[in-house]
């Protein structure tokens, strides 16, 4: 469904992915509002993010 309202998002996740989320890597997410005020922040990936992006994908992999 996502992929059907949001064609971008599933190719944009797979080219990220491709190279793979490194320690050190900065991930910043940006919500604008209709009326267009922002909300930004932003994270260093650290060694626990990648153990718990490892977890959840494992999840997700038994989940199929």
């Amino acid at each position: 469904r996502l992929a059907r309202s949001h064609p971008k998002v599933p190719a944009f996740l797979k080219a990220v992915s491709k190279e793979g989320i490194r320690e050190g890597t900065v991930i910043e997410i940006r919500v604008t509002e209709p009326e267009g005020r922002e909300y930004i922040t932003n994270l260093r990936v650290n060694e626990e993010d990648l153990a718990c992006m490892a977890r959840l994908s494992e999840l997700q992999k038994n989940m199929r």
